[in-house]
C-alpha cells in the first residue's frame, strides 16, 4: 500500500506506551520538503517497546550526582567572574526555559542571558508568562519580533506546501539562539530535554552536545523554507533575504573559528516535565492554561503560540497520532498514569479539531477553512486513513489494536 512521507507501512503500537511507529524522529528543519526525504520514525525493538520506552528505563540506571558534577565541570569552563553573561537559554517562558534559566542562575551560579524568538501569535497566558519569568524569575532578556508580513506569507505556505504550521518558529527557534550568542561572544547554549526523551535514536542522548549539523550548513543552495528553496522564496519580491536571514542556520565557515556548545540540559539533570511544571510555577511565576488544551487533556505544555494547538492537528492528520498520544506516553513511561488510561486518554482527545483560535489563524494568512480541510486531505497517508460518507477515520488506533 501507498504511504506518504516515507512512513512505516506496517502500523503497531508500543507495548508500553500508547505511541505508534509512525511517530516522526526529528529532522534538520530547513532541508524539510514535501516528501520528507530521508526522514526516520521512532524505532521499535523486537519485544516491541519503542525507543523512548527503553530510553526511559536507562535514564533509571544513570548515576545523576556524577551527571551533576559533569555540568558542574562544564559550567566552570565557561563561568565568567566579570558579570558578563556566560550561557544563553533560549525560550519564551514556558516550564521548560523557565526552569533551565533558573536553575542555571539561581543554583549553579551562572550569568544567563535569556533570548526569545517570538511566538507567531501569542496567547495572552503565554505571554504574561513570558513576562513573568523576566519579572519574576530575575533575567534580562533578548526578544526578536519578527516581519509580520513575512510571517503571514511563510505561515501560509508552510501550511499549503508541508502542513507543517509549526515550522517557520521552529526554525526561528533553533536558529536565531546560535546566531546571538556567536554576536555577544557567548560560548554556550542550553537547551531542555534531548527529543530521544520522545523517540528519537537512543544514540543521540548518549553525549549533551547538540549535533552541528541541527544549525550549521554547507551549501547554500539545498536550504528551504515552507518548503520552498530559498531562490525560490526570494522570487516573490516582497521577501528579501534580511527578512528571513535569522530563520536560517549559519555557514560552517561563520562558526569554525567560534567555540560554541551547544548542550542538553536534560543530559545532566533528570528531566521530567511534571517536575519542571511545579519548579516552573514556585520560581517564575508559570501560569497553566485556564482550561484544557484541545487535542489533550493537560493545560501547561506548548501553551505560549495559537498556532501551536493547529500544529498539532496537522501533526495527527501526517502521522496518525496527536499531542494526546504523545503526552499520555511520556506520563505513562514516567509512571503517571497506566497505559490503560493513556489508551481511554488517547480515545477521547486525539484529534480534537482546534477551533478555539483556528478562525482567527485562517484570518491571519487568509486562508479559507475550506482551503485548509482540502490541504489537509492531501496529507492523510492512505495507509492510515479511510473515508465513508465524507467522514475520515483512522484505521489503526491504540484503542482497537490491543
Amino acid at each position: 500500500m501507498k504511504t506518504l512521507f516515507n512512513l512505516p507501512e506496517n502500523v503497531k503500537f508500543c507495548k508500553r506506551c500508547v505511541i505508534s511507529n509512525q511517530r516522526p524522529s526529528s529532522i534538520q528543519e530547513f532541508y524539510h520538503n514535501k516528501t520528507r526525504d530521508g526522514a526516520k520514525y521512532i524505532n521499535f525493538s523486537d519485544d516491541g517497546i519503542c525507543d523512548a520506552c527503553k530510553f526511559n528505563n536507562k535514564k533509571k540506571k544513570i548515576s545523576w550526582e556524577d551527571r551533576e558534577k559533569e555540568l558542574i565541570s562544564l559550567l566552570d569552563k565557561y563561568r565568567k567572574s566579570n558579570g558578563e553573561y556566560d550561557c544563553l537559554v533560549p525560550g519564551s517562558g514556558g516550564k521548560d526555559s523557565a526552569y533551565q534559566a533558573h536553575i542555571l542562575k539561581y543554583k549553579y551560579g551562572m550569568n544567563p542571558l535569556t533570548v526569545t524568538w517570538s511566538p507567531i501569535m501569542y496567547t495572552d497566558y503565554g505571554y504574561k508568562n513570558f513576562i513573568n519569568w523576566c519579572d519574576i524569575g530575575g533575567f534580562d532578556n533578548i526578544s526578536f519580533k519578527q516581519n509580520g508580513i513575512v510571517v503571514k506569507k511563510l505561515l501560509y505556505k508552510s501550511i499549503k506546501n508541508l502542513l507543517h504550521p509549526f515550522q517557520i518558529f521552529i526554525l526561528g527557534q533553533k536558529n536565531f539562539a546560535p546566531r546571538l550568542a556567536k554576536k555577544f561572544d557567548i560560548n554556550l547554549i542550553f537547551y531542555g530535554e534531548n527529543e530521544a526523551e520522545y523517540g528519537n535514536p537512543i544514540a543521540d542522548n548518549s553525549k549533551s552536545l547538540r549535533d552541528k549539523s541541527y544549525y550549521t550548513y554547507q551549501n547554500k543552495n539545498k536550504l528551504m523554507i515552507a518548503g520552498e528553496k530559498i531562490n525560490e522564496l526570494l522570487k516573490d519580491n516582497s521577501i528579501k533575504l534580511s527578512d528571513i536571514q535569522n530563520y536560517l542556520p549559519m555557514a560552517n565557515n561563520e562558526i569554525s573559528s567560534f567555540d560554541l556548545q551547544i548542550h542538553y540540559l536534560g543530559y545532566y539533570l533528570k528531566w521530567t516535565p511534571q517536575e519542571v511544571y511545579y519548579y516552573a510555577t514556585d520560581n517564575t511565576g508559570f501560569v497553566p492554561r485556564p482550561f484544557r488544551t484541545q487535542g489533550t487533556y493537560s493545560k501547561y505544555s506548548s501553551i505560549d503560540d495559537k498556532v501551536d494547538d493547529l500544529h498539532w492537528y496537522t501533526t495527527f492528520i501526517k502521522f496518525g497520532i496527536g499531542r494526546a498520544s504523545y503526552e499520555a506516553s511520556q506520563e505513562i513511561r514516567n509512571n503517571h498514569i497506566s497505559r490503560e488510561e493513556g489508551k481511554l486518554l488517547v480515545k477521547k482527545f486525539d484529534g480534537e479539531f482546534p477551533s478555539l483560535y483556528f478562525d482567527e489563524i485562517m484570518d491571519f494568512i487568509s486562508m479559507s477553512k475550506n482551503e485548509f480541510i482540502s490541504i489537509c486531505d492531501k496529507f492523510r497517508s492512505p495507509h492510515l486513513w479511510t473515508k465513508n460518507n465524507n467522514d475520515w477515520s483512522l484505521k489503526h488506533t491504540i484503542y482497537n489494536q490491543d
